[in-house]
């Protein structure tokens, strides 16, 4: 099965670009599912159908839906909300605020997630399309099942014993709410489903992020953090759209500065993401809506290549050995030295982009290693790790390196 994530700053026509790659597929004979997981769904609407919260089928071999996000986080998150709902309630809080504090922001768009895994191990399709959020929304829901794996794998078993052992004295002590293992289990539950979409989506052989953009500078700006995070998280981008390029036929004076910035900007792009292929797509004098203008818009952006097909192979994060020392390389694209920071503590490397942080679990063969220095060569970040004891001088390398 083949998973196309499309994701672009809101606005840019990525809604249009996923629809009009489903409708390809579709066409070629892949039983293709296309589901939104943007709360401002718009995928009905560029289909000119009315979709439900359920995949339904709107032509031959294509299936469509967008996910009801509250009917997701009930379906996820009921038991946990109902025990943090009582917890409140016995601190005084009351009922409505409690209701409304028990559910975290954005919440109901990570659990859309879920789908992906559902949809993959129902076997129904060959190819799954997904129209994310805009860009920071789909950045935060890309990186929860890796943070959540974490708290679950060192955290989570300890609390959950210490809870078990003192539950029957708190009992007598207080009438405080105390987690049971009802609750235990919707939260590992919840664990496999996330841990789950993540080995999916960062599969190489599976899944590719496509980035939709417009030729202009904030929006191209936007893109290459994003293509930066998605390294950092290991999600690999194998094509940029870059949609609504004023044609060559259009020669009205109005538009001849527009078409100069707009050259200046395609340029920019292909010079940033190139080697990952760059596909366009003209600006049309009409909206790209239904079935049939969103066929032609899928000639446009990929011609006569596949648009299934795997278009750029990238290795963000992986481990070679050079001499008697291994080193980890991971790709960060668009970063300055300035804005990362990079540290080791136990069997995790941490990293460090902007505001975004990972923590690596370091294989077998270099948790048994030092750290021997840290260095940021082109667009990579190399660790070195080796047998010998660092000196005190290379004890914290790689902090700020």
């Amino acid at each position: 099965m083949r998973i196309l994530l499309f994701t672009g700053k809101g606005g840019v026509g990525k809604t249009t670009v996923a629809a009009a790659t489903a409708v390809r597929a579709a066409a070629a004979g892949q039983r293709t599912l296309i589901m939104s997981t943007d709360p401002a769904h718009s995928l009905a609407d560029s289909f000119d159908l009315p979709l439900t919260a359920h995949a339904q089928e709107i032509s031959k071999n294509l299936w469509a839906e967008q996910i009801d996000a509250q009917e997701r986080l009930e379906a996820n998150w009921r038991d946990i909300q109902e025990f943090v709902i009582s917890f409140l309630n016995w601190a005084g809080v009351d009922a409505v605020e409690a209701e409304e504090l028990s559910v975290i922001p954005g919440l109901d768009e990570i659990f859309s997630l879920t789908d992906v895994k559902y949809h993959v191990d129902s076997g129904k399709y060959d190819l799954l399309v997904v129209d994310c959020a805009p860009t920071a929304e789909t950045l935060r829901l890309l990186s929860l099942p890796e943070v959540m794996n974490w708290y679950i794998e060192r955290i989570f078993p300890v609390e959950r014993r210490v809870v078990k052992t003192i539950r029957p004295l708190l009992s007598k002590l207080t009438t405080m709410p105390i987690a049971d293992d009802r609750i235990f289990a919707a939260v590992e539950r919840l664990h496999r489903n996330l841990d789950g979409v993540r080995h999916l989506l960062t599969n190489e052989r599976m899944s590719s992020v496509r980035l939709v953009v417009n030729p202009e500078k904030m929006v191209i700006a936007e893109a290459r953090r994003t293509y930066t995070y998605l390294s950092l998280f290991g999600y690999r981008v194998d094509a940029v759209v870059v949609n609504r390029i004023i044609p060559d036929e259009v020669d009205d004076p109005y538009f001849g500065k527009w078409k100069d910035i707009q050259a200046q900007h395609l340029a920019t792009v292909r010079e940033s993401f190139e080697p990952v292929p760059i596909l366009t797509a003209r600006l049309f004098d009409r909206e790209m809506v239904g079935l049939e203008l969103l066929a032609e818009m899928g000639d446009e952006v990929y011609g006569t290549q596949d648009a299934t097909a795997i278009l750029y192979v990238d290795e963000p994060l992986r481990v070679r050995k050079r001499g008697t020392s291994y080193m980890l390389l991971l790709r960060l694209p668009f970063v300055e030295k300035k804005d990362l920071d990079v540290y080791r503590k136990a069997d995790e490397l941490y990293v460090r982009v902007g505001t975004y942080k990972r923590n690596l679990i370091l294989p077998q063969t270099l948790q048994r290693l030092e750290v021997k220095e840290a260095n940021f060569v082109d667009d990579r970040l190399e660790v070195r790790f080796g047998k010998d004891s660092p000196s005190p001088a290379r004890a914290t390398a790689g902090r700020g390196r």
